[in-house]
């Protein structure tokens, strides 16, 4: 961190969250001494040396029985083949029920826990429902599938109604203003994002070989669900997506002379196929500024663009242009949605282009475009 010049602060919440980390698994860290209090945050070390941390006013003692609990959640989630967000997702909410039950022995544990628990985020900490029921999932994951107890029935908790939610839209005049606002390669992603309906997260992951020029499609892998889709490419931007292939190609050169070990790839493909990463097909299309260093094997690879980067640059751009609108990486895909139900598309058509598994999940932009059903009853033979 200290290379990369980030900040005192971030520095210093960073070696909190890793002794607190340690101290989970009930392991003092050799490089940890005894600090002298005498300020402010080298007392927080103390209270961390002591193996104790502060939850809901709480003291909470992190017990060894607990040590294997997120080693198996990993493996349960990579065997499933679950995104690495799920994982993190239900960590975090497995790590908050342990410090709300005070590591009490895995044994023990029972529904009633759970039950007390998501009151207590209901009632207490006021989270939405959104993150309630994600909560409830993450629990209900842990119970079945590393506990192997049966949930049972969660009755008399009280839980937040989810409202509906009609995402915000914008015109094509603002979108063209924030992308004249945006800097390279902000720009282009921004258009891929717009022109092609596609998540933040799909679109940093996009390769080399997502690309077929010929026919004007652009192909999705492992999308949300881990599903598969085809897209048509935007005529207007391809000429910009051949210079960026250029782009591409000349920092792929250099790596290759640098001898680098290649980009990050995924499951086992680099075990079966050796020399994958370092394969142009392979290269991300928005790779990331500069190499990655990977300590465990002394290597150096490639990965793409972070997903912060665009969503700074992204915020900026909005705050410049002064839109009364909320717009995020994800507002762009929402438009995309809008503008097509406004031009008369197919839902089905927009559904299969979004990758939703069920059309009520595409419904929802019919309230973001203006009704033109007609109110006067009329035959069609006099139409």
């Amino acid at each position: 961190m200290r290379e990369k010049r980030q900040s005192k602060q971030q520095q210093k919440q960073a070696y909190d969250a890793i002794l607190i980390f340690y101290k989970m698994f009930g392991i003092h860290p050799k490089w940890h001494e005894k600090p002298s209090p005498k300020n402010r945050f080298e007392k927080e070390d103390l209270s961390i040396r002591e193996q104790t941390v502060s939850y809901n006013k709480n003291e909470v003692v992190f017990d060894n029985n607990w040590k294997y609990v997120y080693t198996g959640l990993s493996d349960e989630i990579k065997v499933r083949h679950y995104s690495p967000k799920t994982f993190k997702a239900y960590s975090i909410w497995v790590s908050k029920f342990q410090n709300f039950v005070q590591s009490k022995s895995l044994e023990e544990l029972s529904t009633d826990d759970v039950k007390a628990f998501l009151t207590f985020l209901a009632v207490e900490q006021h989270i939405s429902a959104s993150s309630q029921n994600q909560a409830f999932n993450a629990l209900l994951f842990f119970f079945r599938n590393i506990l192997k107890k049966e949930f049972g029935r969660i009755d008399g908790v009280v839980r937040a109604k989810r409202k509906p939610y009609i995402p915000v839209v914008l015109s094509r005049q603002e979108i063209d203003f924030i992308i004249g606002k945006l800097r390279y390669p902000y720009d282009l992603i921004v258009k891929l994002l717009y022109g092609c309906g596609l998540r933040l997260s799909e679109c940093m992951n996009i390769r080399m070989n997502n690309f077929n020029f010929d026919t004007g499609i652009l192909t999705i892998h492992d999308g949300k669900g881990k599903k598969d889709r085809t897209l048509p490419l935007p005529e207007t931007i391809l000429s910009d997506l051949t210079c960026q292939v250029d782009v591409v190609k000349k920092l792929h050169r250099q790596d290759l002379k640098e001898d680098y070990s290649g980009v990050f790839m995924f499951d086992a493909i680099e075990r079966k196929y050796k020399n994958a990463g370092k394969e142009f097909n392979w290269q991300w299309f928005f790779p990331a500024k500069e190499l990655t260093y990977v300590p465990e094997t002394n290597e150096y690879r490639r990965s793409h663009l972070h997903n912060r980067h665009v969503q700074k640059a992204i915020k900026s751009a909005v705050n410049r242009v002064q839109l009364t609108k909320r717009a995020t990486a994800h507002t762009f895909r929402h438009s995309f949605a809008s503008h097509l139900l406004q031009a008369n598309y197919d839902i089905r058509t927009i559904q299969e282009l979004l990758g939703h598994s069920d059309v009520r999940t595409t419904m929802i932009y019919t309230h973001t475009v203006k009704s033109r059903t007609l109110k006067e009853s009329k035959s069609p033979l006099d139409l």
